[in-house]
């Protein structure tokens, strides 16, 4: 094989690694095009990356991820049901942009709803779905906000459930990693944000997913874009690799085309520089820690680490634990009770803590345990 051949192939694998995110080892902020954009590990909220991550900006229908972290959480607490049938309001058939061209009147399932809002952005089935939910589409919203403070979102207000353009109606790109984070706990959204096409009305109305990473992006599980002409074009992008779970927010972009870059840019550069590590559960976690005011003089200690935490890739080396454990403890003592903690750090930088537990219960002795004790001492 000649040098060039060499060359040739040496170039293409190094192509074949960029598309791939493996050599995206660092990302600035000429590298993502929007104003606005943040990426954020999923299980730990830890920011990887972030570019004016708490400017202050509308999000169009990105605004329906809230939407549906409240419609979830009725669905899960039972208040409705995916079978429930939804009547549509003059209000929520009056909305325009996107939607399935509700009828006043019109019934659809909650199901169906849920459909046309994931996959079609439909600003009238949101708008429906608040209104069956807390009987109008105002008192929604003001669950929206409640439900945004509760989760630290400080640059948020909403002042509707779909994203229309509305004076005083923002958020943040942190604030949606946020909100994004919450939705995808429930896990059933990514039933609904996983379609790419499917229909509504018996197969009459086709609806086609306006996240077009389904299409091209590996391990994408949704989740919502949005735009308006104040907004720009906007995406919060979730995807899974390897039990490494990532959201990337982009904000304002001048296109379509351009958002799904930067978030496809956003997710290689986490999975290309990020893992999930298991660590080991240390052997001194396993002892026996003496009782003091006990019917046994010990208890012995037991852990189990079931979770794993976010390092970077090749820091395993890195990752540094101790093992906290009391000289002793007091009677009683209940298996299972907390007595002593694994902290794992990498460096400066705790990664995962996880409890040490008692193994069995030990009671407290008390004054009639004595007295039978000294009985049966004389007695022997």
């Amino acid at each position: 094989m000649n040098i060039r051949k060499i060359f040739c192939m040496l170039l293409s694998m190094l192509m074949l690694f960029c598309s791939m995110g493996i050599v995206a080892s660092a990302l600035s902020d000429k590298d993502i095009t929007a104003p606005s954009a943040v990426l954020m590990d999923a299980d730990s909220g830890k920011l990887l990356y972030s570019k004016n991550p708490h400017e202050v900006r509308p999000c169009a229908s990105i605004t329906k991820v809230m939407t549906l972290v409240l419609v979830m959480e009725a669905i899960d607490s039972g208040k409705i049901k995916l079978t429930d049938m939804v009547t549509a309001s003059e209000h929520a058939s009056s909305m325009g942009g996107s939607d399935i061209w509700l009828e006043p009147g019109e019934k659809m399932t909650v199901d169906d709803m849920v459909k046309a809002t994931v996959v079609a952005s439909a600003n009238d089935a949101a708008v429906a779905l608040a209104e069956y939910i807390c009987g109008s589409e105002d008192d929604f919203v003001a669950k929206m906000n409640e439900k945004a403070k509760q989760l630290g979102m400080k640059e948020t207000v909403f002042k509707n459930c779909n994203g229309l353009d509305e004076d005083g109606h923002v958020t943040s790109a942190y604030d949606v990693a946020l909100m994004s984070k919450e939705l995808i706990k429930h896990r059933k959204i990514f039933q609904y944000s996983g379609i790419w096409m499917d229909s509504l009305r018996g197969g009459k109305t086709q609806i086609v997913n306006t996240n077009k990473l389904l299409k091209s992006y590996s391990g994408i599980t949704g989740l919502k874009t949005g735009t308006t002409s104040k907004a720009g074009s906007c995406i919060t992008a979730t995807a899974e690799r390897d039990g490494l779970s990532l959201i990337a927010v982009v904000l304002g972009s001048a296109s379509g085309k351009q958002r799904f870059k930067d978030a496809a840019s956003l997710l290689d550069f986490g999975f290309a520089n990020y893992t999930m590590y298991m660590p080991k559960t240390p052997d001194e976690a396993f002892t026996e820690i003496p009782v003091t005011g006990g019917m046994a003089k010990s208890v012995k200690t037991t852990a189990y680490i079931s979770d794993r935490f976010l390092i970077g890739k090749g820091k395993d080396k890195d990752i540094q634990y101790t093992v906290q454990l009391p000289e002793s403890i007091d009677a009683p003592v209940k298996k299972g009770n907390t007595v002593g903690t694994i902290i794992y750090k990498n460096g400066s930088e705790q990664v995962g803590k996880y409890p040490i537990m008692a193994d069995d219960n030990v009671e407290e002795i008390r004054l009639w345990d004595i007295f039978a004790l000294l009985i049966k001492a004389t007695a022997a």
